[in-house]
């Protein structure tokens, strides 16, 4: 019989390995982080040990010990998502890394890494919400979750994602795409991807494809309907915006969407949701969208 490794809190939300330390982080509801170590190699143990405990920050795992490199959140809402994006600069010959928070009252905080060498030196870069309007903000929001996706490019071009919540607000769910002004070294948003009458749908996961040559972007965003594949153009008008433009509108799970991800080609979307189910999406070559493969769960 199979023995369980560790047993965690009930509010578990979502969980993610360190690879290289053979550690394990979970989240709960109620924004605790809990930090399990796995036994020394030589042990014949197979059970995590809980090593930490902490409540209402985020803690970053390094290879040989845990510390606690930057407290990333407000005092008055909790952290409900947390993404990494490593810029690589080429003319440089270094690295830029970003860090973005988003927070259940809809507001998200972008860090950068002042100093690659010294891994507490996170600088807050910007502040803002999910709106078109960057002047305007809005108030009393619950959000209950966040989807961030970073526009997979390296090299020179410029920082962006796309960006979307599930909340009360109808304003702040729709998936947004932001890029980074480095002009006046700001974020604004420079495209909406949503139809007029579904703005106020609450959004569940995003995902930003690899692009191997298009000349346009592919974005899939999944909200009650289904999942929404969309094209992105790569010539901002004068008001500096992107083209548009919902190409497909996936149906077949059923309930809600909760993770995708693109192939290393961006050709193919997997994702999965409430149903249990795995699903593989393709486009032929005249562009139609349709159900390449799906997998149950076995017991």
């Amino acid at each position: 019989m199979e023995k369980a490794m560790a047993t965690f809190d009930k509010g578990t939300l979502c969980s993610a390995w360190n690879h290289s330390s053979s550690r394990l982080a979970t989240a709960s509801s109620d924004g605790t982080l809990v930090i399990f170590d796995s036994p020394h190699p030589s042990s014949s143990s197979t059970s995590l040990t809980r090593t930490s405990n902490f409540k209402g920050v985020i803690h970053l795992c390094r290879h040989t010990r845990l510390q606690l490199l930057r407290l990333f959140g407000y005092l008055r809402s909790m952290v409900i998502l947390l993404r990494a994006y490593v810029q690589m600069e080429l003319h440089r010959c270094g690295r830029r890394l970003l860090k973005i928070a988003a927070f259940s009252d809809g507001y998200i905080k972008v860090y950068e890494l002042m100093d690659p060498l010294d891994l507490k030196s996170w600088q807050l870069q910007a502040e803002f919400q999910n709106v078109i309007d960057s002047i305007s903000t809005v108030r009393k929001s619950s959000c209950s979750s966040a989807s961030i996706s970073w526009n997979p490019h390296r090299g020179e071009q410029q920082s962006s994602f796309v960006l979307a919540f599930s909340s009360n607000t109808p304003q702040l769910n729709s998936a947004k795409v932001w890029e980074f002004d480095q002009a006046h070294q700001r974020w604004l948003p420079v495209a909406e991807l949503t139809l007029t009458a579904e703005k106020g749908d609450e959004v569940y996961a995003v995902a930003w494809a690899q692009n191997i040559g298009r000349p346009y972007e592919v974005i899939a965003v999944a909200t009650q309907r289904g999942i929404a594949i969309w094209r992105l153009g790569l010539s901002p008008d004068t008001d500096g915006r992107l083209s548009t433009e919902r190409v497909a509108l996936l149906s077949g799970h059923n309930g809600e969407v909760w993770e995708m991800e693109w192939d290393m080609g961006g050709m193919t979307l997997a994702s999965t949701g409430k149903d249990g189910m795995v699903r593989l999406w393709q486009s032929n070559l005249n562009g139609v969208w349709h159900q390449h493969a799906a997998f149950e769960p076995t017991s």
